[in-house]
């Protein structure tokens, strides 16, 4: 009777111990890296040790051992079969948080140093009539802004400007960290402010001379019009020969429809435009010649979601330009699994031959 309470109470020691062993493993595994993660095959020797000591247990038969506790006052007390296998319930729990403790746990601290190029950009907008054609929703003009200014809002950082252009070019708004300002600058831009016409290379000149003075790593120019120049007394090639100078990248885009596109052509005396289908006239080979010599990229946008695509490239063309440096560092995990491990064995130990010291 007494050898198989002593079984059931090793069995239950030992799956306790086996059980603490897996939650220790479990909880290693989900917070640490190991750095020789071999070890924890190791964790399978604890097993066969278990099935070792069961046997010894099922081997004593009929061998009688008294624990140095076996009374208290003048009762028998048969604790034997409880506590006999504490030592070694400690020692497989002291043994498996050692063997974790040899696959060296170890946690991970990853910071960024985060290099940000200094932009500074304008945004050369044709406000010409031309600009009121409908292939766009409501006109060209109204979509231009409106992608414009959504592209204002994804680079919180940057410096931005605005310089608009017909005949000629003026600076609606100076490169500014306030979006707020610039947005409704930005709203206000519509045609017949000034001279009528396309003078895209005073509008591109203008760009570059609110950036000359910057002290911006990176300055860009972002130049759209939906015709040809036509206007003013530089022309757009010359004036990106002074951006390449000056080391000012200019992307530039074409804005329309490819054919036919319902576009104003007379202005009635109450100010309305009158419209009718004409051909879509747009320079691209000077545009792309713009993008080429200043280092940039020339892009045509046909309806609203090219527009959008188009400054979402610019975007993320401008954002690779930041530099960012990762560094990981390593700490060591492994001491409290040894000390905790160590002193499981200890204790194993001093309790086997103290306290639980039993006698043939």
């Amino acid at each position: 009777m007494r050898s198989g309470r002593d079984l059931i109470a090793g069995v239950v020691w030992c799956l306790l111990a086996l059980v603490g062993v897996v939650v220790a493993l479990v909880f290693a595994l989900g917070r640490y890296e190991a750095a020789s993660p071999w070890c924890y095959w190791l964790l399978l020797l604890l097993f066969p040790l278990v099935g070792f000591h069961l046997l010894r247990t099922v081997r004593r038969r009929s061998m009688v051992r008294l624990s140095t506790l076996h009374t208290v006052g003048h009762r028998p007390v048969d604790i034997l079969a409880v506590l006999r296998h504490l030592p070694m319930a400690a020692a497989i729990l002291g043994t498996g948080l050692l063997i974790i403790g040899l696959a060296r746990p170890q946690s991970e601290d990853n910071w960024q140093d985060v290099k940000r190029e200094g932009i500074d950009i304008v945004i050369a907008l044709d406000i010409s009539a031309s600009m009121l054609a409908k292939d766009f929703k409501p006109d060209r003009l109204q979509a231009s802004k409106r992608v414009a200014m959504e592209f204002v809002d994804d680079r919180p950082n940057d410096r931005i400007g605005l310089v608009v252009y017909e005949g000629e070019a003026f600076t609606q708004c100076p490169i500014t960290t306030d979006h707020r300002v610039l947005k409704e600058l930005f709203a206000d831009a519509a045609p017949g402010l000034i001279e009528g016409g396309t003078a895209v290379g005073s509008g591109l000149a203008t760009a570059l001379n609110r950036l000359r003075e910057s002290e911006a790593k990176s300055k860009v120019v972002i130049l759209l019009t939906d015709g040809e120049s036509n206007a003013g007394t530089i022309q757009p090639i010359d004036a990106a020969r002074i951006a390449e100078q000056l080391g000012i990248r200019v992307y530039t885009i074409g804005v329309g429809t490819r054919g036919k596109a319902l576009s104003p052509v007379a202005r009635y005396a109450t100010g309305q435009y009158r419209y009718e289908y004409v051909d879509v006239d747009l320079d691209e080979p000077t545009m792309q010649r713009i993008a080429e010599l200043t280092g940039g990229k020339y892009f045509r946008a046909t309806d609203e979601a090219k527009l959008k695509e188009i400054y979402a490239e610019i975007d993320r063309l401008e954002k690779t330009r930041i530099k960012v440096t990762e560094h990981r560092s390593k700490n060591e995990e492994y001491l409290p699994f040894v000390l905790v491990g160590a002193s499981l064995l200890f204790a194993a130990i001093f309790l086997d031959r103290t306290i639980l010291r039993t006698m043939a």
